[in-house]
């Protein structure tokens, strides 16, 4: 006797039925067609209610039901929209709109205003085609809906993505969360000098070579913490084929998400910049400008005070070295002034008369009365100075800091000096000597507006060292 029918049970097997299969998993029956199209149909983002032949509801999803507030229970089965979801008076169009197209090829595109469960009115915009059977010929249709307010802000903001990328006069890049560009403008592709194909998916390195660790920083802060409250001043330095070029873009950022997922994820950010780096020049240009004017009326108020006049010219000497220069030197020529023009049998001799402390701060200082010259070599920039009664600006280039070191002492400088400007002194038609400008290397070389200042603070200590009396032999 079987083991059931000893237990007495009643699923008893006949003698040719064979003992089903008990052992492995168990797979369940997959969901039949319905199932799956009425999941399909409940998670539509959009509308949809479908209509037979006859303009029956055969299908309402949940979508629908929201926005009109219809169930699929109440409205299954009506037969068009008269007289629950349209007024009356609009039945008779509505119905012969969407019954239209089931004969019509294509999509066919209609706004109506429906009416909800509540009495109130919606303006939806639709999409219907027609369902065709076995045969081909038409079994009913479909209606996709939507209300027309989100379609437009759906159709706005596709609209604004398609400008900025195509007529923006502002440069716009998304950067992926790899913090490389994903989608280039036409103008960021020109800011970036390279074209908008070449420059996705490269590393911001390579297309710039200074500010892109702060840029960086930037972008993977707004991955972490959402855009910053104002928009930021970003110095860089942009690779292109005829060299660097310096630039300052005013950037603002906003990071992406996905309206997928159930919690934000983030896609990358919207890096959007302009270019200031003319006005921010500008403004700085102005800046200095109004420093040094008021660094030299300070000066001019302070030498006044001065009873020496010696002690004058280093008072200005003082106040121009202010965010303009590390050291200076004033060299006097022996003899009181130089030859007159023309007169090269007279080799010209320039003696220190006042220095910065070197290695040090604190106010110049008058450097003795011993009347001994400098030993300036030959093409020496200070007696260039004299010679071409002009500025002589002077750099060491790009070399090694051995080289640079010894191009300065061999100059006479200090040894951290790798930039020099000398600024003539004259005074009555006389050229008295030469005040030289140094700076080391974590500045950068004299430009043209910085000899202009030199010039201008020249004027003042050769009209102070004019008035001094004699200090030594050969000196007046």
């Amino acid at each position: 006797m079987s083991a059931s029918r000893r237990s007495g049970t009643t699923d008893e097997l006949g003698p040719d039925e064979p003992e089903p299969q008990r052992d492995g998993p168990q797979v369940p029956d997959g969901p039949d067609g319905s199932d799956l199209l009425a999941a399909l149909l409940d998670g539509m983002d959009a509308a949809l209610c479908a209509f037979d032949a006859h303009g029956v509801v055969t299908h309402w999803n949940r979508e629908a039901e929201r926005i009109l507030g219809w169930s699929a229970a109440e409205a299954v089965g009506r037969h068009g929209f008269a007289g629950w979801a349209v007024r009356s008076a609009d039945a008779e169009e509505v119905e012969g709109r969407l019954m239209a197209a089931m004969h019509a090829p294509g999509r066919q595109v209609h706004e109506f205003a429906l009416l909800t469960k509540d009495g109130g009115r919606v303006l939806v915009r639709t999409q219907s085609a027609a369902v065709r059977g076995p045969d081909g010929k038409p079994a009913g249709l479909y209606c996709a809906f939507s209300e027309v307010h989100a379609q437009i802000d759906l159709e706005r903001s596709i609209a604004l993505s398609e400008a900025l990328f195509q007529d923006a006069s502002w440069g716009v890049v998304l950067v992926d969360a790899d913090l490389r560009p994903a989608v280039v403008n036409a103008h960021a592709a020109r800011a970036l000098g390279a074209g908008r194909t070449a420059a996705l998916g490269r590393p911001l390195g390579e297309l710039l070579s200074q500010g892109v660790e702060e840029l960086e920083s930037a972008l993977t802060h707004v991955l972490a913490e959402g855009a910053p409250p104002a928009p930021a001043e970003i110095w860089v330095s942009v690779r292109t084929p005829d060299g660097e070029r310096r630039r300052c873009w005013r950037s603002g950022f906003v990071r992406l998400a996905s309206p997928l997922a159930e919690e934000p994820v983030p896609l990358g950010v919207a890096w959007l910049f302009v270019d200031v780096t003319e006005a921010k020049q500008g403004e700085q240009e102005a800046s200095l400008l109004r420093f040094r004017t008021n660094q030299l009326h300070r000066a001019a108020r302070a030498a006044a005070e001065c009873e020496d006049p010696a002690e004058a010219a280093t008072v200005h000497l003082d106040f121009a070295l202010a965010g303009f220069a590390d050291h200076a030197l004033v060299d006097r020529v022996a003899g009181g002034a130089a030859p007159p023009d023309g007169d090269t049998t007279t080799p010209v001799r320039l003696v220190r008369v006042a220095a910065t402390p070197s290695g040090g701060s604190g106010p110049s200082l008058l450097t003795g009365h011993s009347g001994l010259p400098v030993r300036y070599a030959e093409g020496h920039p200070a007696l260039q100075c004299v010679d071409r009664i002009g500025s002589v600006r002077a750099s060491v280039g790009s070399v090694p800091a051995e080289q640079a070191r010894e191009w300065a002492l061999a100059r006479q400088w200090p040894a951290d000096v790798v930039h020099a400007l000398c600024a003539v002194l004259r005074s009555r038609g006389r050229t008295l000597g030469v005040v030289t400008f140094l700076r080391g290397s974590g500045r950068s070389p004299f430009e043209r507006p910085d000899t202009v200042y030199a010039e201008d603070v020249a004027v003042r200590i050769a009209a102070a060292l004019d008035l001094a009396t004699p200090t030594g032999p050969g000196q007046t």
